[in-house]
């Protein structure tokens, strides 16, 4: 009986309220312009990289099917959490309704473990390349990478479901305070008035584990990679090098985030709001310049798009 009357007070908590970055308004004035560029950024690089690779022929690869995958999730993880914060700045009680925060935790986790096994198999394709140039075609057909596009959208899936239904389940009765800017279940599952811990022990053991694994993975990867470039002649050893330090920097920045919020108890840490925002706002914005700047490839193909378009406002 006492636990179907805890049950029953699940619906008693219709909205939370987000803490937000700032309290002092001036500051999240600023806040709200430099993130409103940020998102701006965000949306006109990843799309025009989009773009770009359906333009030109000559980058329909494996290597940038897969970076299109990538600018495209970019745009929208980005898309799940700064929208609300831009909205939030002006609002003195930042409030999310219950279904619109479970949403929100179920396309930020879909997007982001569908980029964490993206950037797995784009180390995949880059040993390929690397370290089995003869067979690169044949290991990495189109046939391949549609499959393995589908996998990695269906592994991200089943994560986003399993953790989504863990929060759900949870009974809410208050408090009803997020100390965030964006509903993430380690913030929220600490919000539930019974004992979470076994919940908690469950999220270590999935999103911490698939982080650690696939970092792990990454590392072992662009180790070998490396090594085997000792062998290339210096032109192929320099544009590689490029090509698997832009990949790096993308790993470091995204997997680092999951590794430091989700393999630890929901403890709430000073630090976890900065990395919140590189997370959800800034690195994916870093992605297309990084990979546009350190690629000449992509650079070319840009360069070769906007003249197109300049000569035909000509004509």
């Amino acid at each position: 009986m006492e636990e179907a009357g805890l049950l029953n007070q699940t619906n008693l908590v219709t909205y939370f309220q987000l803490r937000g970055l700032f309290v002092n308004q001036k500051v999240q004035v600023a806040v709200f312009a430099m993130f409103l560029v940020f998102y701006a950024l965000t949306l006109i690089g990843n799309i025009l990289i989009v773009i770009t690779i359906i333009y030109d022929h000559r980058l329909h690869t494996p290597m940038y099917f897969f970076l299109s995958n990538l600018s495209f999730i970019d745009v929208c993880h980005s898309t799940v959490t700064v929208p609300k914060m831009l909205i939030d700045t002006w609002s003195e009680k930042k409030l999310i309704s219950f279904d619109a925060c479970v949403t929100q935790m179920f396309f930020l986790h879909l997007f982001a473990c569908t980029e964490i096994f993206l950037l797995t198999v784009m180390a995949y394709d880059r040993y390929v390349a690397i370290c089995k140039p003869l067979q690169y075609m044949t290991v990495m057909n189109w046939k391949v990478c549609v499959g393995l596009a589908v996998a990695l959208w269906i592994g991200g899936m089943i994560h986003s479901i399993s953790l989504t239904s863990l929060t759900i389940k949870l009974p809410y009765c208050g408090p009803d305070e997020i100390d965030n800017f964006f509903c993430d279940v380690p913030q929220v599952i600490k919000l539930a008035c019974t004992d979470t811990h076994i919940i908690e022990i469950l999220i270590i053991s999935n999103s911490g584990l698939i982080s650690v694994v696939c970092f792990v993975v990454l590392v072992v990867s662009y180790a070998v990679i490396l090594v085997s470039l000792r062998q290339q002649i210096s032109e192929g050893r320099r544009k590689a090098l490029s090509t698997c330090a832009a990949h790096l920097t993308v790993v470091t920045l995204f997997l680092g985030h999951c590794i430091f919020i989700y393999s630890r108890p929901s403890t709430s840490l000073p630090e976890d709001k900065v990395v919140s925002v590189f997370f959800t706002a800034v690195t994916p914005l870093l992605n297309p310049i990084i990979y546009t700047l350190r690629n000449e490839d992509m650079k070319n193909a840009l360069n070769k798009l906007m003249g197109r378009k300049e000569g035909k406002e000509k004509k």
